[in-house]
């Protein structure tokens, strides 16, 4: 009778939750430049089909022991991608384009960069996006853009948490609404290149490129800074992004952020992903949010010199913003004893 009102219990929960998901599911009224958590969760929900990709992969076993014995129990193992974080590349300090991060985060951003390091920086603390290097009558380096960049934790941290209680999704690592990296409070690492320029990958030509170097790439991860030669903005945007997503998804970086770090809740055995890698699926992939919503995620450096209109072509925003969803690998399976034994996979996850 308890197993049976467990089975309820567990049932009205999911139920709640997929109402929670389908009500948040209504298409958003898309806004070039310009979103808010209603819209990224809308956007997130309806592309969770194809960006989740989730599947059974194993069973886990745990003992469970009382005062009449133990015994050995087991759980699904499962695996799928989280949407982790929201990384935004934007032009002007504290203009995030999601709304309420802006709203929030933006001042505090301004008033950091502006009243600790303004003095120290060669450049203006204010100026951003569509500023190229060198003065107003001699531009030496027209497609050298500096944006800003922040991920932030995604607001649907919530919800996977209700669906990871009943052992349907794997907790996420990250927390809503949580300012993992906000480039304006890295203001002097993100403008300028020291100590970045001391990794071998900032001067040694095909090392961490996103694309395929020399023929076909958008540009290099390092150095991490806000400055990219790219002469496609939205390229440029997502080179930004690329690194942002680099520094916090590592521990002990030389920047001024949080890194994602934790194995999920305790009612959960948490597989969490590992650092993003630039061109591998299997480390992360991103869905645009801003300017375009799309239903798909892929990872950047796509092979676009067959296309007529280029990977840009039709995402290109009029401000200058963009956004992403960031969507990672997580393998769990819900805690069914006091102590896990082992587990075994029938599928090899990511595919």
């Amino acid at each position: 009778m308890a197993g049976g009102l467990g089975t309820v219990k567990t049932e009205r929960t999911f139920c709640r939750w997929l109402a929670v998901v389908l009500v948040l599911a209504i298409p958003p009224t898309a806004q070039a430049g310009f979103t808010t958590t209603p819209q990224i969760v809308a956007q997130t929900t309806a592309g969770a089909l194809t960006c989740m990709r989730w599947m059974p992969i194993g069973l886990c076993f745990w003992l469970r022991c009382s005062w009449t014995g133990c015994s050995v129990r087991t759980s699904l193992k499962v695996g799928h991608y989280n949407p982790d974080l929201v990384v935004s590349a934007y032009n002007e300090l504290g203009g995030n384009p999601w709304a309420e991060i802006r709203a929030t985060l933006g001042l505090a951003q301004k008033a950091a960069a502006t009243g600790l390091l303004g003095a120290l920086l060669p450049v203006p603390i204010e100026s951003a996006g569509n500023r190229t290097e060198g003065s107003a009558e001699q531009r030496d380096h027209k497609n050298m853009v500096f944006r800003e960049a922040d991920a932030i934790g995604h607001p649907m941290g919530t919800l996977a948490g209700v669906a990871a209680g009943v052992g349907l999704l794997c907790q996420s690592q990250t927390k809503p609404f949580f300012p993992y990296f906000p480039s304006g409070l890295d203001a002097l690492s993100w403008r300028q290149e020291v100590p970045e320029i001391f990794y071998p990958a900032s001067w040694v030509p095909g090392m961490r490129e996103i694309g395929t170097w020399p023929l076909q790439t958008w540009g290099s991860v390092h150095p991490r800074t806000g400055w990219t030669t790219q002469a496609e903005e939205p390229k440029a945007a997502a080179i930004n992004a690329q690194r942002a997503g680099d520094i916090v998804t590592r521990a002990g970086q030389p920047h001024v952020y949080v890194p994602v770090t934790g194995s999920g809740g305790s009612g959960q055995k948490v597989w969490p992903p590992g650092p993003l890698v630039e061109k591998d699926h299997r480390t992360g992939t991103w869905q645009m949010l801003v300017p375009t919503p799309e239903l798909t995620c892929n990872v950047f450096g796509t092979n676009d010199l067959a296309s007529m209109s280029g990977w840009g072509g039709g995402r290109v925003d009029e401000a200058g913003d963009y956004a992403w969803n960031l969507w990672r690998p997580y393998k769990c399976c819900s805690r069914r004893g006091q102590w896990f034994l082992f587990d075994i996979d029938w599928f090899s996850y990511p595919p």
